[in-house]
């Protein structure tokens, strides 16, 4: 932990139009991505501040005492009646303005607002006025050549197949759930399961829970943990049929001796369902722009183009942080990281529904980086920093017409107005994500530019971000919301009685 301090000392400039505080600063490091600031304001600047509202007021008609005319009474009897008030204000005023000061003649680039509470702090009458604080900051260090990158870029040309898998995945809430055909049906991708779900880990039963219905994909989300192996394991599988897979619970669990745990879930098939596709009538067709088939395949064409960049981009953020920051010792505090876990979601789920991915599709794989929360949170932060510096270095920057831009973007994808897509992304506090992502996603275009690339052909479904279904069912019973849910049984039952 770095002991030096740093000062730094503000001189006033004869001809300022705006007088600077005469003030020193030592900054310390205090722990990883945290600082501490001292602020000291020479006593001169309080005492010239106090007397400029001291002869304001004996000026002033609205500081009359009794038995004086209004502007009449002497200094010392101001003094004294509106000593209290004056040092209010001074102490609201001295701070912003050295608040002000620091932000502008200081290199801290803050992850959040200081740990400074106002109401702690008080303007002295005798000698220098100091506030001390704590602030999170950006970790400090020195970005390589970001330009001629060499990057390894998954490619892959969509055949009618693929439109026809995709054009079959999107109509899917559309379609119709029916009994799966066959005088004894097995389970396979896509379809939809009813389940008996029983969790245990060594032997020891741990959670029960009766026919939940989930749809059969690669991977499946719980409240709790992630099945990584679930469409593999399932598949082939017949009604009354017994199937284990392994499950890898939460890092945030209440239960500390679970967190991070593998546990094992055995699932019981009850029913076996398929979605029978919609036609593509002339009603469907108009919902999405369209007006025939072949306009319909384009649009799907558009999708997989959009999926594809995606996981052009998501492959080139990892190789970019490796070459940029991996020599870099990062020790991002563990608060940081639950605090900073919802914005790096919001910036996830940006870009993933920038990639055309649905709702659903989206609550899926925000439930699995929820469940990863913390580890999740560490990578994206780290390429949050690297990208962040290069838009720094390059003087990039995102004004309001780029966020209304992407606003229509996004309305126009849905299919909704731009003010509605703004008023729900106001609502749900996601403006400055948005601001965030378009700032990253410009400084990754940046380096994507002046790389040159190594294409491969894409493996199956490595695009396909979205191949994860979610429930609400959990794999562990969680101790506290039984204890609460057991308290309002008990009140409800008090109540009855």
């Amino acid at each position: 932990m770095s002991t030096d301090v740093v000062k730094s000392e503000s001189v006033t400039a004869p001809d300022a139009v705006t007088q600077k505080l005469p003030q020193s600063v030592e900054i310390r490091e205090v722990g990883p991505c945290k600082k501490h600031v001292k602020v000291t304001v020479d006593r001169e600047a309080i005492d010239a501040r106090f007397d400029e509202k001291i002869s304001e007021l004996v000026l002033s008609d609205t500081s009359s005492i009794n038995g004086f005319r209004p502007g009449k009474a002497p200094r010392k009897m101001i003094e004294k009646r509106f000593k209290k008030d004056i040092y209010a204000d001074l102490k609201t005023e001295l701070l912003m303005a050295s608040l002000e000061q620091l932000a502008e003649e200081q290199a801290i680039s803050p992850l959040s607002p200081p740990e400074l509470d106002p109401k702690t702090i008080v303007v002295p009458e005798a000698g220098p006025f100091i506030y001390e604080f704590d602030i999170e900051v950006r970790p400090e260090f020195d970005i390589p050549a970001y330009k001629g990158l060499k990057l390894r870029r998954p490619t892959h040309s969509f055949t009618e197949s693929d439109v026809a898998k995709e054009m079959k995945l999107f109509l899917e809430p559309y379609g119709q759930v029916i009994p799966k055909p066959g005088d004894n049906p097995v389970v396979a991708l896509d379809d939809i399961i009813t389940t008996d779900l029983v969790i245990s880990k060594d032997g020891k039963e741990l959670n029960t829970v009766k026919e939940i219905r989930v749809k059969v994909e690669k991977t499946l989300a719980l409240a709790d943990g992630v099945a990584e192996d679930f469409g593999k394991t399932l598949s082939g599988a017949k009604v009354g049929d017994e199937r284990t897979v392994d499950i890898n619970l939460s890092a945030d669990l209440n239960n500390p001796a679970l967190r991070g745990q593998k546990v094992q879930a055995k699932f019981k098939v009850q029913d076996i369902k398929t979605v029978q596709q919609t036609e593509l009538t002339p009603a469907i067709l108009s919902q999405f722009g369209v007006r025939s088939r072949e306009q319909f395949e384009e649009l799907m064409g558009v999708r997989l183009e959009r999926k594809l960049d995606y996981a052009q981009r998501q492959t080139a953020r990892t190789q970019i942080l490796q070459a940029l920051a991996a020599n870099a010792d990062w020790k991002l505090p563990q608060d940081l990281l639950q605090r900073q876990a919802r914005k790096t979601l919001q910036r996830k789920v940006m870009e993933m529904r920038n990639a055309g991915m649905s709702d659903d599709q989206i609550n899926a794989r925000s439930r699995i980086l929820q469940n990863e929360s913390v580890q999740s949170t560490a990578a994206a932060l780290k390429e949050h920093f690297v990208l962040q510096k290069i838009a720094e270095m390059e003087k990039l920057e995102i004004e309001d017409h780029d966020i209304d831009a992407e606003i229509d973007e996004i309305a126009d994808r849905s299919n909704e107005s731009p003010r509605k897509v703004r008023a729900r992304m106001e609502k749900d506090d996601l403006i400055e994500a948005l601001a965030t992502e378009l700032l990253e996603r410009k400084a990754l275009d940046l380096v994507l530019k002046e790389a040159t690339y190594d294409d491969y052909e894409m493996n199956p479904g490595e695009s396909d971000e979205g191949a994860v279904s979610s429930t609400e069912a959990s794999a562990v019973v969680d101790d506290e919301k039984k204890e609460e849910t057991e308290t309002a049984e008990e009140k409800s039952e008090k109540k009855d009685d």
